[in-house]
């Protein structure tokens, strides 16, 4: 009996098929592009998603040579908005989360509710990445979509409507939209009643216990040449569903996934909902274990910064890694120092994450001598970002969230090196699992327990999820970037006003 993860992400997506015991069977991915039709906003056509999604599915089903899927579970970036006609078909772009469009709206937020109050009753900070203000912006702004559009969906229910009928969310997906009762698991009237919108516009929320929300359309199921039921299973947001795909499924236990940004998902027993996690821009929601909450922090920089890197300074080791097919970040590393270099970077690129959440602020590199080399600053980069890193989990640990292991999933989990400076510098243990694809296998799991394969989640995580490696801290190294993680922290502040007149 085989599952579909299908993860449906802000520039990718991806269907992964599953065996029971974890194994992938076959998968495909397809990529797509985010507009920017003027400064600060960040669209996305939503039919193309769905096509390149559908070729996806039709792809991975097509090279399975038995075992059909019994059930399919979705991941899927969050907050994005998809007012759709009466058919579920997109009326314009989807706002994506990154979208800044909406600092008039939060003000009135502020100003209605309160920001603390807000959170308490919601778990999310206010921010221009929540669902709540870009509805609040296409009422102001594009008043005649607003009276014409059937509904206003997310990318979980806007294909959950396309597969099989009904426009359902889960509860991980819905809490992350600042318009649900955290405590409830239900759309809050009291927040809705004030912005003017009518509870019938949305999905319907999936209970929280997850499980089947529906089965794939008779015509859809054709072109896919199935001859039995795809059943469709309450998913979630797609860092939780990572956090599920890698055993982050008991308070304690926290994922960081280092792809283009880096993310932190905390499991814990009951929200966290402390002003400084509030100030910090640091989000409280559902898990899509149920029972749990997650609290989410973000680094907007991540691997795209050391990318960058590569892309810029490292023409040769590209040129050089692909005559000799290795990885040119290895080459970039070469002769790095074993211990902490004598820089520091401020990692800031793209404005800086939580909790500052300055995009405002910029990078920057001190301390460079004629000694410098460019493995100097490339262990750097990794330095800074991990400094980073580290600035969340205290906070977090400050406020009384339990911290004692991380998961590490995505690109960054590949590097030896950075998993290392990870547990060194924040002085944690890491675990690494075989699939760092988390978001997929997650999503299937929560397909496989939803159609009683597996008898819980637990025990489908003991099952799927296996591990390529535990990271230690060294003593001597936290001891040593103890002592730059302290320069660090005067970093940013001294730097601040500089870097917004740059």
């Amino acid at each position: 009996m085989s599952l579909i993860g299908l993860d449906i992400g802000t520039t990718g997506c991806k269907a992964m098929i599953f065996a029971e015991d974890g194994r992938i069977l076959s998968q495909a991915r397809r990529e797509y592009t985010i507009q920017t039709p003027q400064p600060g906003w960040a669209e996305q056509d939503a039919e193309q998603v769905w096509a390149l999604a559908w070729q996806c599915l039709r792809e991975a089903v097509a090279a399975l040579s038995d075992d059909p899927p019994t059930a399919l579970a979705i991941s899927c970036q969050g907050e994005a908005v998809i007012p759709v006609d009466a058919e579920g078909r997109a009326l314009r772009p989807a706002i994506l989360g990154m979208d800044t469009r909406t600092t008039a709206e939060n003000a009135w937020l502020v100003e209605t509710f309160g920001a603390e109050a807000l959170f308490q009753r919601t778990g999310m900070p206010v921010h221009t990445i929540n669902t709540l203000p870009k509805l609040l912006w296409l009422q102001r702004h594009e008043p005649d979509l607003w009276r014409n559009a059937h509904q206003f969906l997310l990318y979980e229910d806007f294909f959950l409507r396309r597969l099989g009928g009904e426009a359902v969310i889960s509860v991980c997906l819905a809490s992350r939209t600042q318009m649900m009762n955290l405590a409830s698991a239900d759309w809050d009237d009291d927040i809705l009643a004030h912005c003017q919108i009518e509870r019938s516009r949305l999905a319907q929320p999936a209970p929280v216990t997850g499980g089947v929300v529906g089965k794939l359309r008779s015509e859809l199921k054709q072109e896919l040449g199935l001859a039995d039921d795809l059943l469709l299973v309450s998913g979630g947001h797609d860092q939780a569903c990572a956090a599920l795909g890698s055993g982050v499924i008991a308070p304690g236990l926290a994922m960081v996934s280092t792809g283009t940004a880096e993310v932190v998902e905390v499991a814990m027993e009951t929200p966290t909902l402390a002003p400084a996690l509030r100030d910090g821009g640091i989000s409280v929601y559902r898990h899509v274990v149920p029972g749990l909450y997650v609290a989410m922090t973000l680094n907007h920089s991540g691997g795209l910064l050391l990318r960058w890197f590569r892309d810029v300074l490292g023409q040769w080791e590209m040129a050089q890694a692909a005559a000799a097919g290795v990885d040119a970040y290895d080459l970039l590393l070469q002769g790095a120092p074993a211990g902490p270099t004598r820089l520091l970077l401020l990692p800031h690129f793209a404005g800086s994450g939580t909790p500052t959440l300055d995009v405002h602020s910029k990078g920057a590199i001190l301390g460079m001598t004629f000694a410098t080399t460019k493995a100097d600053l490339a262990k750097a980069v990794l330095e800074g970002l991990t400094y980073e890193l580290r600035i969340n989990l205290d906070l977090l640990r400050a406020a009384g969230v339990k911290i004692d292991e991380l998961h590490a999933v995505g690109g960054g989990a590949r590097s030896e090196l950075w998993l290392q400076l990870k547990a060194d510098i924040c002085n944690t243990p890491l675990r690494v699992p075989l699939v760092t694809d988390a978001a997929c296998l997650g999503a299937a799991l929560l397909a496989g327990v939803g159609v009683g394969l597996h008898s819980g989640l637990a025990a489908a995580v003991k099952t799927t999820v296996q591990w390529r490696q535990h990271v230690a801290p060294s003593p001597e190294m936290v001891a040593a970037y103890d002592a730059g993680y302290a320069r660090y922290r005067q970093l940013y502040p001294l730097l601040e006003s500089l870097l917004h007149e740059l």
